[in-house]
Parts: C-alpha cells; sequence; structure tokens
C-alpha cells in the first residue's frame, strides 16, 4: 500500500461533469485529484451535440477557442425523421453567449472534448491520475479515503490511497463497481441500449440536427468535427434481441448487436437511409447501457454526485454534455461558496440537490415524456401525423429542452 497523499478535492471520472467541477475547483484554488480509468482519447456512447447555452461555461473554463476550432458547424436547423417522413423547423437561438454569432451549438466528438478539458484542468493545477480505478472509499476522520489502483480492474498493481474531505462521484450511471454512488443493474426486457457510431462521408445536411425515431426506439445524427457524421441512438433489450435473431436466420450466421441496429435504421428511418446512403462507417459501432433516466441525490453517503450519476434525461433531447458541464460548474459553485466541516458539507449537498432539480427537472421530465410517446405503441405514427402538421413544435422542444437557457451563473 503506498503512502496516502492528501487534496481538497478527488474526482472520480474525467468526462464533461467531472472535469468542469475539477477544473473550476482548481481555478479557486483547492488541490484536486482527478481519478479516471480511461486512457484518452477515447471515444464514448454520446450524441455529441454541446448546446450554445453552455458557451459562456466554455469560455470561463477557458477552453472556448479550442472548442471553436475543432467543433463541428453550427446547428441552426432541428429535424425529425421517422419512417418516410423528414420534416425540420429552426433551432432556436440562445442568449448570454460570449459574442453575437454564438447563438448555436455544435458537435465535437467526445475523444476531442475529453481531451480537451482533462488538460485544462491538469493545466490548472489538478493532479490526474490515469489510467487509475478507484476501488474503494471509505470514511478516514475529517476526510475520507479513496483507495485506486493503476491500470485495468484485473491488475494486481499496488493500491495507492488518495485522502479529501470532498469526493465527486463523476463516472456515470454506466459504471459497475463498489463505489456507493454506483448503480445496480439488472437487466430488464424493456431497457434501453446506447449505440453509436461515427460515419464519413455522409449527405446529412451540415446544420441540420434530426430526431430519429423507429420501432422499439430512437436516435440523433449531426455532423461533428473533422466531416465526421455522428448517429446515435437507444433501442430496447427484447426488440433487439428479436431483430437480432430474425436477422441472423435471414443471413444463416451470427450477427452483431451493432449490425442489426444500424439494418434496422436502414430498413425503417427513410431520412437515416438516405443520409447514410454512400457514408463509410468511422470506427467501430459502440455499445454501452443500459441508460437509467431520472432523478437521483446529488449528495448521499458523503459523496457528491455530477453527471448521469445525480440524474440523466432520455437522450432523446440531445442535452446530456449539457447538464453534465453544468451539473459540474453548479456543484464547484456551491462548494467554493462554502465554509469546511461534515455540517457545511451537507448544507452544500442540500444546496445543490435543489439547484440541480430546479436547473434540470423541467427537461428530465419532458424527455421522459417524449421517449414513452416514440417508443410506446403507436407512438411513431402519432408524432409523424402531429409534427408533420406542426413542424414548429420542434422549436418549442428545443426550447423545452434547455437550450436556450443560460448554465448557472451566466443568465
Amino acid at each position: 500500500m503506498r503512502p496516502a497523499s492528501t487534496h481538497d478535492a478527488i474526482v472520480i471520472g474525467a468526462g464533461p461533469a467531472g472535469t468542469s467541477a475539477a477544473l473550476a475547483l482548481a481555478r479557486r484554488g483547492w488541490t484536486v485529484a482527478i481519478v479516471e480509468k480511461s486512457v484518452f482519447p477515447r471515444r464514448k456512447v454520446c450524441g455529441e451535440y454541446i448546446s450554445a447555452s453552455n458557451l459562456a461555461l466554455l469560455e470561463r473554463l477557458e477552453i472556448l477557442d479550442a472548442w471553436r476550432a475543432e467543433a463541428g458547424p453550427e446547428i441552426r436547423r432541428v429535424g425529425f425523421f421517422s419512417g418516410d417522413i423528414s420534416v425540420e423547423a429552426p433551432m432556436p437561438r440562445a442568449k448570454s453567449v460570449p459574442a453575437a454569432g454564438d447563438g448555436f451549438g455544435r458537435a465535437l466528438g467526445r475523444d476531442i472534448l475529453d481531451s480537451l478539458l482533462l488538460d485544462a484542468a491538469r493545466s490548472a493545477g489538478a493532479e490526474v491520475f490515469q489510467p487509475c480505478r478507484a476501488i474503494a472509499v471509505e470514511r478516514d476522520g475529517a476526510c475520507q479515503a479513496v483507495r485506486i489502483q493503476a491500470g485495468a480492474a484485473s491488475s494486481r498493481d499496488e493500491a495507492t490511497i488518495l485522502r479529501a474531505p470532498v469526493i465527486v462521484a463523476a463516472h456515470g450511471s454506466w459504471e459497475a463497481g463498489p463505489l456507493p454512488s454506483q448503480l445496480e443493474k439488472n437487466g430488464r426486457p424493456s431497457d434501453l441500449l446506447g449505440f453509436k457510431a461515427h460515419f464519413s462521408g455522409s449527405t446529412l445536411p451540415p446544420d441540420l440536427m434530426p430526431l430519429l425515431t423507429f420501432p422499439g426506439g430512437y436516435g440523433g445524427m449531426v455532423l461533428a468535427d473533422h466531416g465526421r457524421m455522428s448517429i446515435s441512438c437507444c433501442i430496447r433489450r427484447d426488440v433487439l434481441a428479436r431483430l437480432r435473431g430474425s436477422l441472423a436466420r435471414e443471413h444463416g450466421g451470427q450477427v452483431s448487436a451493432a449490425e442489426t441496429v444500424e439494418h434496422h435504421l436502414r430498413a425503417t428511418c427513410r431520412g437515416a437511409r438516405e443520409a447514410l446512403e454512400g457514408a463509410n462507417l468511422d470506427g467501430p459501432w459502440l455499445a454501452a447501457g443500459p441508460i437509467r433516466p431520472g432523478i437521483r441525490s446529488g449528495y448521499d453517503g458523503d459523496i457528491f454526485r455530477v453527471g448521469n450519476i445525480a440524474g440523466e434525461s432520455h437522450p432523446i433531447i440531445a442535452e446530456g454534455i449539457s447538464m453534465a458541464l453544468q451539473s459540474g460548474w453548479l456543484l464547484a459553485l456551491e462548494l467554493g461558496a462554502a465554509a469546511s466541516g461534515q455540517a457545511r458539507r451537507e448544507a452544500v449537498g442540500r444546496r445543490y440537490e435543489a439547484g440541480w432539480r430546479e436547473l434540470f427537472s423541467t427537461r428530465v421530465l419532458a424527455a421522459e415524456a417524449i421517449a414513452r410517446i416514440a417508443i410506446g405503441p403507436g407512438g411513431g405514427p402519432m408524432l409523424r401525423a402531429f409534427l408533420r402538421n406542426f413542424p414548429q413544435a420542434l422549436t418549442l422542444g428545443a426550447r423545452l429542452s434547455g437550450k436556450t437557457r443560460a448554465a448557472p451563473g451566466f443568465g
């Protein structure tokens, strides 16, 4: 066992939620440790779109110029592809942005975004332990001790102890392991499994981000960085199993889940099929899940939660990165304004939870309602009929999902 190292805060997970919290705290003079199990750069199952409502936050985190240099084109239209119909409407312009031309969001691959954020946190003074896995958290007097281990989960390398009064769980809701902030994953037929891929050579219009619905699931498409088109989707476990078996019988052999998902998208959604016609897969399909949408505790067992582990919306509204960045920033604001001590941390936890709900609960509930309609029996035809006649509802939906609402402290 290596000697303990003491910090003001330990952040477990270096995605947008964890690094935004770590970066904001480090810039306030905190000593921060970041524990990340993966080697960067790495791709993630994620829609990759970042609303313009986050740009003032990116500027405060001092990565806006780098983000602008790397991200894809501005998304000025929101669309809907389902069955044989394709409709579109204007994307609402965000307010409280750094410059007049920044009223619209753009997409950037997580392999690039996460590295930008982590590099900025390291430059601000955060100590990064990567690749390292947090394997236990225990009370140690006024602090908590986090036992970390380098390398893979099966590694027998010597463990290191990190100590801090503040622990931030930012490892996402898909991670399994011993931490008290992690969720149980009991498989259900109705579970939604996530898939994601990049394609080059897509014919998707560069300023359009369509919502896709198809039997058993939903998804989205957007042109991201370096000409890559990002497509992400969720599909019910039971529907995927049925489709996979049917396709295997048709082809006379085993068919992967990813092949099944792509075949299903092309077969049931004309807009997706046309956007993918002539496009080439750029890297493998990724899979993760199941997703667990809902609002959870933001402070539990003396651990603060940010990102998906604090709560997540159905990705149907494309606000996952926004919620991650803003939740990490919100927690840092509350922690930076508080005095030390256990009682103070509990008060911060209550204020943070209240702020989280005020900021995100509407979009979580709206996403739940839309997803239930999209996936439910007859939902696809109902949405097609409604949006064909009222495409302006897409603009309203984008506004309700939070795409024009400024991050905490910027509105």
